[in-house]
């Protein structure tokens, strides 16, 4: 193993205290701590949902790397960087970020309880903007630790559509499984608004009715290790990744107690 140290990418879907605590939004929180404790480097992404005060958080924009347009079935979309910094954990996080998506403020549905219609194209936006970023920070990562549903599509995108990337060719996929599978379907065109570049609608396991089961199988078939983070992870999804032949990390209840965990997680990216 080369001595410089490994870079750890962290996608994730919740981080506290941008939001509530969660099983997610906790290891979200402290695991990019403890990793770089361990001596490695990190970034760190999340979406800037609208239920984030910016003023109380002290977010703010990123003008060089803002500026992109993120083309989604046949309409631009803006993608803007933001940043804030988490000062006891000496940690920045960085925010995708884009007016129509991601300003009401609720994160995965609206007052009334119902899943919103477009949160497929907000995912796949979520996604490409954070490998775009990334791109645009010139930080090749050593693994890409995704965690919870919203950041499902960047494995398919690492893949297939960014495979010949430079700053991704050395790039193992990690993705964290919870509780958090959506059960209301996506809309029916979902997986044809998915392909860019080299990922088309073939190598997606969505169907007529996308599932959350689909998305996360999607995302299974194109990583390199799973790691269920929390205990009601649906057996199938499980099951699939050991089809595949995938390293999985069991649950351990007790490790996110005492923070062992931590290290559990580090080994588990040192072995890819």
């Amino acid at each position: 193993m080369s001595d410089a140290p490994q870079k750890i990418l962290f996608v994730n879907s919740e981080i506290f205290p941008y939001l509530p605590e969660s099983p997610a939004a906790l290891i979200g929180r402290y695991l990019p701590q403890g990793i770089q404790e361990r001596k490695k480097e990190t970034r760190i992404f999340m979406p800037r949902f609208g239920c984030i005060n910016e003023r109380r958080n002290q977010l703010h924009e990123v003008i060089r790397l803002s500026g992109m347009n993120i083309i989604i079935s046949d309409v631009d979309r803006p993608l803007v960087i933001k940043v804030a910094s988490i000062a006891a954990a000496r940690i920045q996080v960085y925010f995708i970020d884009n007016d129509d998506y991601f300003h009401r403020k609720a994160v995965y549905a609206g007052a009334d309880g119902k899943f919103f219609q477009d949160n497929d194209e907000r995912a796949i936006f979520f996604a490409r903007g954070v490998l775009e970023t990334a791109k645009k920070l010139r930080w090749a990562p050593d693994v890409i630790h995704c965690s919870g549903w919203f950041s499902q599509l960047v494995p398919p995108y690492l893949k297939k559509a960014y495979q010949g990337d430079p700053i991704f060719a050395s790039a193992k996929v990690v993705l964290s499984l919870y509780g958090d599978t959506p059960s209301e379907s996506f809309p029916a065109a979902f997986a044809d608004k998915v392909p860019f570049g080299g990922l088309g609608r073939e190598d997606l396991l969505l169907g007529d009715a996308p599932s959350g089961i689909e998305l996360a199988k999607t995302a299974i078939k194109y990583s390199d290790g799973i790691i269920l983070g929390a205990p009601d992870v649906p057996k199938d999804l499980v099951s699939f990744a050991k089809e595949l032949g995938l390293p999985v990390l069991p649950f351990n209840a007790k490790g996110l107690e005492d923070k062992s965990y931590i290290d559990e997680y580090n080994a588990f990216y040192e072995q890819l």
